[in-house]
């Protein structure tokens, strides 16, 4: 018995100081991962600055300017509404008037700077107030991961273009509700933010709804003082405000306008007007505002105080008459809602909300008719989603905290030992959420046609690197282009043939397979975007370095363009056939690149030999379209095929081999471990490079065997959280008993 305490004591002291060790590595992690984010604030910060200083005096702060300028409503004797320009409360033009005497160009720079800062003020409330509990990791990254996703998002950027006031009504809610403590004071910080507008007054009802009664009063108090002030200082303006243009609707710019995100807004835009549209706008107003503070409420008792603001925030956004986009910073905050009780869902929600507030509608949805609706009014959409739709988790939930695990897959042995390079990199068994995929490959795709359209050259340097490209050909003795181009223009049918497939099969083809291997392989559907992903990655860099002018844009050569017409060489920007692409971008051919993954696929997926003859045809017929069509020469075929091959080759390195592990070889692999760990060299993926001989014997390879793969491939194991992480990370299918031996006890291992 004595000799079991010691051994026990001698393990649990191992425990420990291995505990204190990864603590502290993953302490020094997280410091540098800290000051990291905060880097990136301080970087995010002086572009922000340039940016606004670096315009021209008259087109700065153009809000800021209208008001306090030279020729500003605020300078004009008379209505502040005159001129239609001026669209605050009377206090706003109150608390602005001050402001007029100061030096303009002075108070554009400290107008940037204090937004700023009450960006920066926005963001520490907001981690400050995440819903507990709240890991340590969480608690010291928080702040500067909320202040850079504020400084990034389009109402903060648009704010701070305009001059506007628009986050010191957020940050006094947000002081009100987390910081001041006294119900008095805090409720005074509401009825302010009301006072510079109006619909939040809806907090001071949250409060009263929440048990807060005596902050609902002090809001409401505070609100009527500040307005009251503004009516005896300007009842002209109060009057105009209030009564002519009912608490300000109208006033700016058309309410119909896209910036103008609200129901109303989207109502007008739908062709709805007069007495049919405002009732309607009161109907659903009105309903979206009982679900929504009723939802408020609900999250609020539950703890999570923050997404009960943001929700009433989001409800504010969508029954506000105009909601310009500087006003829609409560749509961010909704980001702090959990939703799913899946560990993979989870990130859906948080990235349809932050692609919605920093990218602009016409980058997330394509240009059909059909979706302009939806493209034209997404933030109002997100707004909706979060007051009235989304299903956020309660704390009660058992999925709070630990939501059901991802299924990692186990892939097979790699060939080579440093297979997989990153070994957090893990393959995942389910498909990915459809809507958040579908929003990803419609950003990617987007930013790729920016950069391909900013990769731009001038005309002679194209055409020099189109004449070294046929120099090189004409040296090989595969200059077919001519030959190829005029054979088929004579033609009819195959002309017409190849014009068609160049421009439709392009696209068709990789969105086709791309689905399929949706629906019916989602572990190889990963692996092949992941695969197209890189090789487009790649392309981009080609089309940067190597401007390259096609066969059909080079003057003297005799091509014939069969897609496009024939093109005016006496025009300096004859290449510029639209504004959206970049004629110079040939070298590499994502043509024949793509085709190719597309056949290549084919070939190691479908099931039939006949179907990967016909993968193959792919291929072959768009090398043949993209040279008898001149829009390109055969090397931009190679330079195609090379991309696509890198692509493939880092997917293998990053990800491992494509063929998973069945159940069965996923037994036989945990078993057959313990011979190979100790002797084939894998033992050094497993095992630190300190241990050798004994220390990896069979039972360390049982031991780590749960979290990794065949070829070496760790689970995600938490420096901090050591004891859980690996079995909730990376959970593995049980395997059939008589494949999987039992584990030895911690102890017996420690003491070997």
């Amino acid at each position: 018995m004595e000799r079991w305490e010691g051994r026990r004591s001698v393990v649990n002291a191992d425990h420990s100081v291995r505990g204190d060790a990864v603590a502290d590595a993953g302490a020094a992690g997280s410091g540098l991962t800290r000051a990291l984010l905060w880097l990136i604030v301080a970087a995010l910060a002086v572009r922000q600055v340039a940016v606004v200083l670096r315009q021209p005096p008259d087109e700065r702060l153009l809000d800021l300017e209208t008001w306090i300028g030279e020729s500003g409503v605020l300078h004009v004797t008379g209505s502040l509404y005159d001129g239609g320009r001026f669209s605050g409360t009377p206090f706003a033009g109150l608390v602005l008037k001050p402001l007029a005497a100061s030096a303009q160009q002075t108070l554009g720079v400290a107008w940037t700077f204090g937004s700023l800062l009450l960006v920066v003020a926005l963001g520490l409330v907001a981690a400050r107030a995440l819903p507990s509990p709240v890991g340590r990791r969480t608690a010291l990254l928080a702040a500067p991961v909320a202040i850079s996703l504020l400084m990034l998002s389009l109402p903060v950027r648009n704010a701070l273009h305009l001059g506007q006031t628009s986050i010191l009504p957020v940050l006094l809610v947000l002081l009100g509700w987390f910081v001041v403590r006294e119900h008095r004071a805090a409720g005074v910080l509401v009825g302010i933010a009301a006072a510079f507008q109006p619909v939040l007054l809806l907090f001071a009802v949250l409060l009263w709804l929440t048990g807060r009664r005596q902050a609902s009063v002090s809001a409401g108090a505070a609100f009527a003082l500040a307005t009251a002030a503004a009516w005896a200082a300007a009842p002209k303006d109060s009057w105009t405000y209030w009564v002519h243009h009912l608490a300000g609707a109208g006033l700016g710019e058309r309410p119909d306008s896209l910036a103008n995100q609200s129901l109303h807004g989207a109502l007008l835009r739908l062709g709805l007007e007069g007495p049919l549209e405002i009732a309607l706008f009161l109907v659903i107003a009105a309903a979206v505002a009982v679900v929504g503070l009723r939802r408020a409420v609900r999250y609020a008792r539950d703890g999570q105080m923050l997404l009960a603001v943001a929700v009433t925030g989001c409800v504010v956004v969508a029954v506000s008459p105009t909601a310009w986009q500087h006003q829609l910073l409560w749509v961010l905050l909704a980001v702090v809602g959990r939703v799913g009780k899946r560990a993979s869902d989870r990130l859906v929600w948080p990235s349809v909300v932050l692609l919605a507030v920093t990218l602009p509608g016409t980058m997330l949805l394509p240009n059909i008719g059909a979706l302009h609706p939806l493209r034209d009014n997404i933030l109002l959409l997100a707004a909706l989603g979060a007051a009235c739709l989304a299903p956020f988790l309660p704390r009660t939930s058992p999925y709070w905290q630990h939501p059901v695990p991802t299924d990692y897959a186990k892939p097979v042995a790699a060939r080579w030992r440093r297979v997989p390079l990153l070994p957090f990199w893990r393959r995942v068994r389910t498909r990915p959420n459809l809507l958040l995929e579908l929003l990803l490959i419609r950003v990617v795709y987007d930013a790729y046609a920016q950069v391909r359209l900013a990769a731009r050259a001038g005309r002679p340097l194209a055409e020099e690197h189109g004449r070294q490209i046929h120099a090189i050909e004409q040296w090989l003795h595969i200059d077919i282009e001519h030959w190829v181009n005029h054979a088929v223009v004579e033609i009819d049918w195959l002309r017409e043939f190849f014009d068609y497939y160049y421009s439709t099969f392009h696209f068709i083809v990789p969105l086709t397979i791309l689905g399929v291997l949706y629906v019916r392989r989602p572990a190889d559907y990963r692996w092949v975007r992941s695969s197209i992903g890189f090789a487009t990655l790649l392309a981009l860099v080609g089309f940067w370095l190597y401007p390259l002018a096609p066969p059909r844009l080079m003057p003297g050569l005799g091509f014939i363009d069969t897609v496009h017409g024939v093109q005016d060489f006496a025009k300096p920007d004859y290449g510029t056939l639209t504004t959206v692409t970049n004629q110079y971008a040939a070298m590499p051919s994502l043509h024949f690149g793509w085709s190719l993954w597309c056949g290549v696929v084919i070939v190691m997926l479908a099931p039939k030999l006949w179907m990967k003859a016909l993968g193959l045809l792919h291929p072959i017929f768009t090398i043949a379209a993209i040279v008898a069509t001149a829009n390109h020469w055969v090397l931009d075929a190679v330079g195609g095929a090379l991309v696509v091959s890198l692509g493939f080759g880092l997917t293998y390195l990053l990800s491992g081999p494509r063929r998973l592990a069945a159940d069965g070889e996923r037994g036989a692999g945990e078993t057959g471990k313990a011979g190979e760990t100790g002797s084939a060299g894998r033992s050094g993926e497993t095992g630190s490079a300190g241990e050798t001989g004994k220390s990896r014997d069979a039972g360390k390879s049982r031991e780590t065997g749960e979290a990794e793969g065949a070829d070496g491939e760790p689970g995600a194991v938490d420096p901090v959280e050591t004891e859980p992480a690996s079995t909730e990370a990376a959970p593995v299918r049980p395997a059939a008993p008589a494949l999987v031996p039992e584990r030895e006890p911690a102890e017996k291992l420690a003491g070997t």
